[in-house]
């Protein structure tokens, strides 16, 4: 369903009640009785998942799985499955120039893209009380699981012309699986961009950021919106990424979010950043409501600071964990 979201991300930082928006998702498959495995490779579970997480938490919004082995696979990169984990690309595919210039790109459908799409297309018939955002990897996170994560970090110094060429053809196929998104309804795209993080100032505004704004700027409108994911050590490139000029951004537990919060234009949302292994998988009821009750005590003076999980919450993460987080935050903004 269309909205304006401009007006929706005015309404959510003009109001004082905050509702939680974490990176939920991959849970919902002990719900629907799916394994992660056919969970990724079915985008009607998909959308039956998503679907029953909206009706048990009344979550900001409705995001799809953040599996950033998908762009990957359409190009042809190896996967492996697990039933319980998310999908990890297994080895590089560009192993020189040569393999870099003969790099297909692929049609938006190859692979288990088309299978997200049916899956967004579906949830959005499924979801109509709050937006809904589709999942995407960022262009230099996509290059790097096509280079190798390690390579490309060395390439970006000494190829950077095959790194560049990477990059254009990541950035074309993600400006048209993006559009795919925005035509099967979706409200917008979490693009994810942890790769990023790793880089020098310098390194991410060439390898990165023009990338990322290219799709942006393809995609973006008053009905449609891009939300910057980076789950990285991003302090130091905090104004790099500010250039990036989202309309909202998404950090991990990495970083001290009080510190990113007074770089980013009040205007722009900021989600984050509760641990989603650390505390809410593997801590208890107590330590989520302690160390929920910590970030929002620090970020909630913020207007534009909306709490979620730092990254994607695994798909094995206790319930009542999950519960007591939605619980604390519903407490704090009702009291």
């Amino acid at each position: 369903m269309k909205k304006d979201m401009n007006a929706w991300m005015k309404e959510i930082i003009g109001h004082h009640k905050k509702k939680a928006m974490p990176l939920l998702s991959f849970p919902g498959a002990r719900i629907i009785g799916a394994t992660v495995e056919e969970l990724v490779k079915d985008g009607h579970l998909q959308a039956q998942c998503m679907a029953e997480i909206a009706q048990k938490y009344d979550m900001g919004i409705a995001v799809s799985l953040m599996d950033l082995s998908v762009e990957a696979e359409a190009f042809g990169s190896p996967v492996h499955y697990n039933e319980d984990e998310v999908p990890t690309i297994t080895e590089a595919i560009v192993h020189d120039e040569d393999d870099a210039n003969a790099l297909k790109i692929p049609n938006v459908g190859d692979g288990r893209t088309g299978e997200c799409i049916k899956g967004i297309r579906e949830a959005c018939s499924l979801i109509t009380d709050r937006p809904v955002f589709a999942g995407i990897i960022g262009p230099y996170s996509l290059a790097g699981r096509l280079l190798d994560m390690t390579e490309i970090m060395i390439l970006c110094y000494e190829e950077p012309e095959m790194v560049e060429t990477v990059l254009e053809k990541t950035t074309e196929f993600l400006c048209e699986y993006t559009k795919a998104f925005k035509e099967a309804g979706a409200n917008g795209v979490v693009m994810a961009e942890p790769a990023a993080g790793l880089l020098s100032p310098s390194l991410i505004k060439t390898f990165s950021t023009p990338y990322v704004n290219q799709i942006r700027e393809t995609v973006e409108d008053d009905s449609f919106m891009v939300m910057y994911h980076n789950c990285g050590n991003v302090i130091p490139l905090m104004e790099q990424i500010k250039d990036i000029n989202a309309q909202a951004y998404s950090f991990g537990n990495a970083i001290d979010l009080a510190q990113a919060l007074p770089v980013i234009p009040q205007d722009r949302i900021v989600i984050g950043n509760i641990d989603p292994a650390g505390v809410l998988k593997q801590g208890s009821p107590q330590i989520v409501r302690t160390e929920t009750l910590k970030l929002l005590g620090k970020c909630a003076k913020y207007p534009n600071f909306i709490i979620a999980s730092g990254c994607d919450i695994p798909p094995v993460t206790p319930f009542e964990n999950i519960d007591a987080f939605f619980e604390t935050v519903e407490e704090f903004y009702s009291s």
